[in-house]
């Protein structure tokens, strides 16, 4: 599973018109599942994610997580993070998850995350959305359980 983790001061997720996701001062995540990913996967970055430290503390060094700060989480899927671009011109998604196991594993990282984080939003799996973000620092990381 990969993360691509972005420190904000605000975002929010559309379906259309609608705002299904909406956060103040945390952290927008979009996560994407790789086909061989497994639910240790799965909570390796749960893990990960909660206690990184990625906040200012009183000195101005990233020294406080998402916990520490009562941050928000707006969670994401997007596919498109195991897309391959390296041969032609078209990208490919073979190492993607099928939708059916990426559901799952997205589904279940949003119930492990929502045990310790208590705001946390969503877009809604497979739905074609638009993301709106006030990205703080600008901070971006990328975390991906295969490195571990």
């Amino acid at each position: 599973m990969r993360l691509l983790v972005q420190h904000v001061k605000e975002a929010e997720v559309r379906v259309g018109s609608e705002v299904i996701g909406k956060i103040g001062k945390g952290l927008l995540v979009f996560l994407g599942v790789h086909q061989e990913d497994t639910l240790d996967d799965c909570l390796w970055l749960k893990d990960k994610l909660i206690h990184l430290r990625i906040f200012m503390d009183g000195h101005e060094k990233m020294n406080l997580s998402i916990q520490d700060v009562a941050g928000e989480l707006l969670i994401v899927s997007q596919f498109t993070l195991y897309a391959d671009c390296i041969k032609g011109r078209r990208p490919s998604f073979d190492q993607a998850a099928p939708s059916e196991i990426a559901q799952k594993l997205y589904d279940r990282f949003i119930e492990e995350v929502k045990q310790n984080i208590k705001t946390v939003q969503t877009g809604r799996f497979g739905a074609q959305m638009q993301v709106h973000l006030i990205n703080d620092g600008p901070l971006t990381f990328l975390i991906d359980s295969r490195e571990k």
